[in-house]
């Protein structure tokens, strides 16, 4: 973990979170399940399929368990939308950057030669905290999108959690990094138009983040109730695409 952006005091800060926090490890539990809806209510046998590539917030990072993370929270989500099972996989990885997802974790999926109604992207902040440029970040967000087309003809890319909100980071460091959000936002907007995929800005969305059960013990890491929270808003956002599914 980098993080040395910003202000002098921002640097500080930075180098100061750098050997204090102690991230929260990967859960244990399935990455994989179904979110059923009752049968009498549902007019598609079929389940919906969903995959998940990315960072921490994709393993669930600051939960007990892969279950209760954002990834079967947003299955559920979009099972109560539709009325219709939903089937889901989530290949996160902790301190994963967009290059990550590219280079490994996407060639990973790729190999099993599955197809999705919906593919999920979430990648960003720890490309960010290790100073990698917006030339970087484009060229790999770009190559991802490339490189997943034979997956889905839905592909959605989640921007980072808010990581303004952050209580482990000093209150420079929050600003800092909340610009260095906004750029990278900007960048992925013209780059998931020009690959026809969905951008969903969770940056500044009221998911309650100053809420007391917000964070998880690491206090870096949303938990279980967090995840809950970002759902609600990522599903709203995504009412257009489910409707096309």
């Amino acid at each position: 973990m980098t993080l040395g952006i910003g202000t002098p005091i921002a640097t500080l800060e930075a180098l100061w979170a750098k050997h204090t926090i102690h991230l929260a490890e990967a859960p244990g539990g399935e990455p994989f399940g179904v979110k059923t809806v009752d049968r009498k209510a549902s007019g598609d046998a079929t389940p919906l399929t969903i995959c998940a590539i990315g960072d921490s917030m994709i393993a669930g990072c600051g939960t007990q368990d892969q279950q209760e993370g954002l990834t079967p929270d947003i299955a559920q989500g979009f099972a109560d939308e539709l009325q219709r099972d939903v089937a889901w996989e989530a290949h996160g990885k902790l301190g994963a950057t967009m290059r990550r997802v590219r280079y490994r974790q996407l060639a990973e999926v790729l190999k099993a030669g599955k197809k999705f109604d919906i593919l999920l992207i979430c990648a960003g902040s720890n490309d960010i905290m290790a100073n990698r440029t917006l030339d970087e970040w484009r060229d790999d967000l770009g190559a991802v999108l490339d490189e997943a087309k034979p997956l889905s003809e839905h592909i959605v890319v989640l921007s980072p959690g808010q990581m303004q909100h952050e209580p482990s980071l000093g209150r420079a460091l929050r600003r800092a990094i909340l610009r260095e959000m906004d750029e990278q936002a900007a960048v992925s907007k013209q780059v998931c138009a020009a690959h026809h995929a969905t951008y969903v800005d969770m940056i500044h969305e009221n998911v309650h983040a100053d809420a007391p059960d917000f964070f998880s013990p690491d206090h870096f890491h949303p938990s279980a109730q967090g995840y809950r929270y970002m759902t609600e808003g990522v599903v709203a956002k995504l009412s257009t695409v489910l409707k096309d599914c």
